[in-house]
């Protein structure tokens, strides 16, 4: 079951910028791939570790969608289908009645990228 991480916000420039680039090009590829890397890279890195499996479970995808480019990052770590890295993000209940209280690390880790993504694109798309 994979982890799929979402941002929301205002969203106008990046929405022109798909406009604008209706046929993406490779060297615009390039850039979610470098950005993906990136983000696989800081989710490893920020991941709370105990075993180190769900630090070296993250990966991304980048999919076309009807309105553009969709760059996702997953987490492949499952426990009886239960996503670990929701579980140390949002905190769980334990067996004895407590609970584990959750650690933002993931958006912490993604905030710069999807800042630096935007700029990297728009100023790509600009000047194309």
């Amino acid at each position: 079951m994979p982890i799929k991480i979402t941002h929301r916000g205002n969203f106008k420039n990046i929405d022109t910028l798909f406009k604008k680039a209706s046929s993406i090009k490779s060297k615009h590829l390039r850039i979610f791939h470098k950005y993906g890397q990136e983000g696989v890279r800081l989710l490893q890195q920020n991941t709370p570790k105990d075993t180190g499996k769900t630090a070296s479970s993250w990966y991304y995808e980048i999919t076309r969608t009807a309105n553009g480019i969709n760059l996702g990052w997953y987490n492949s770590n499952t426990v009886n289908g239960i996503p670990i890295a929701v579980l140390i993000q949002y905190g769980h209940a334990t067996r004895n009645g407590g609970f584990v209280e959750g650690i933002d690390y993931i958006n912490p880790s993604l905030k710069p990228i999807f800042d630096k993504l935007s700029k990297d694109l728009w100023e790509e798309v600009t000047k194309s």
